[in-house]
């Protein structure tokens, strides 16, 4: 292929570093902000409900990649298919996949394909996915990670041809207020804000922050209540956040299960049952209530925090594997 790097000033060639392709490199994490803001020096990007994911070539091969290192490639064999069409073969691209219910993009809709071990049947599912690509971290031997956003993100449509299932994932520049009051009205989750002259760095930053719509963020699942009525399976779930190296109860979640998740969530639930307790605060009444392991991470929304921490009116979107059950923390 031509060089990439063309087009790129000396002083910022000066950034490029020259090395083999890492087999892993962690991903950038935005903070939450509750505070909105304009700023010319900063881009704002649509906030996506999916499933994050480094997409590795080298050579023929790709490799897909949740941020906890777990292979995904069965589960999204059309975008896999994409990435080896590819004319450049050697580049690493952060982005998130996707699905989506009417115009919004749908978490509990991705679920569908997320815990799919066989491509055949990830097709069969009929849940169209796409891969929005949002970063270049590494193009043609060199680690691009140390170059300014802006310059990352021009690249990236260079390097990358972007038709179905891949797509480019736009941004404004600046008016970061209006735009989140627009994203609100179509249902969106929120923004990411991005200091547009920023370094990718390996973890969580201030340089990237999140603006959310609605409330909705990780919990450890650890336990369950006895269905009621015609419900079968299980109750509700009992979740919690881990809190200076405690696992703390944050409520019951009774809703946002269909049949399927019900069957599906309750053979997770009942291969891990335990005896024990495992919250180490704010335990909840035991009557009728299963203990499981607290491996188990699922994705809520809900309309606000109570005083004593609390959910309040708190809604199962679906299980999330690309987390660890240790890192769940409140989000604040």
């Amino acid at each position: 292929m031509t060089d990439p790097f063309a087009s790129l000033s000396e002083e910022t060639r000066e950034k490029l570093r020259g090395r083999s392709q890492p087999q892993w490199q962690s991903p950038m994490l935005a903070r939450l902000t509750h505070e909105t803001f304009s700023d010319d020096a900063w881009i704002f990007e649509r906030k996506l409900d999916g499933e994050r994911a480094l997409a590795f070539r080298h050579g023929g091969a790709v490799r897909l990649l949740s941020r906890n290192r777990n292979r995904i490639n069965s589960a999204y064999p059309e975008i896999v298919e994409a990435l080896e069409k590819q004319k450049t073969e050697d580049f690493i691209v952060d982005g998130e996949i996707v699905a989506f219910e009417g115009n919004v993009t749908s978490f509990a809709r991705l679920q569908h394909r997320m815990q799919l071990e066989d491509p055949d049947e990830a097709r069969r599912t009929g849940v169209a996915v796409w891969y929005y690509v949002f970063d270049l971290l590494y193009c043609a031997g060199h680690d691009t990670t140390h170059l300014p956003l802006r310059e990352r993100k021009s690249l990236l449509r260079k390097v990358i041809t972007f038709r179905d299932p891949l797509r480019f994932t736009r941004h404004r520049n600046g008016s970061g207020q209006e735009y989140f009051k627009q994203a609100c009205k179509k249902h969106w989750e929120g923004l990411i804000a991005k200091r547009a002259d920023s370094t990718y760095e390996h973890g969580r930053s201030g340089n990237w922050l999140k603006f959310k719509c609605s409330n909705q963020q990780e919990f450890v699942i650890g336990g369950f209540t006895d269905p009621q009525g015609s419900r079968k399976h299980f109750g509700a779930l009992l979740v919690g956040f881990y809190d200076g190296g405690d696992l703390r109860y944050a409520g019951k979640v009774g809703t946002g299960f269909d049949e399927d998740t019900l069957r599906r969530l309750g053979k997770h639930l009942h291969s891990r049952e335990r005896k024990t307790c495992p919250f180490d605060e704010g335990e909840p009444s035991t009557k009728g209530v299963h203990w499981v392991k607290p491996d188990l991470v699922g994705e809520f929304a809900f309309t606000e925090w109570t005083d004593d921490d609390r959910l309040r009116h708190p809604r199962f979107l679906g299980l999330r594997r690309d987390k660890a059950a240790r890192k769940v923390t409140k989000e604040a």
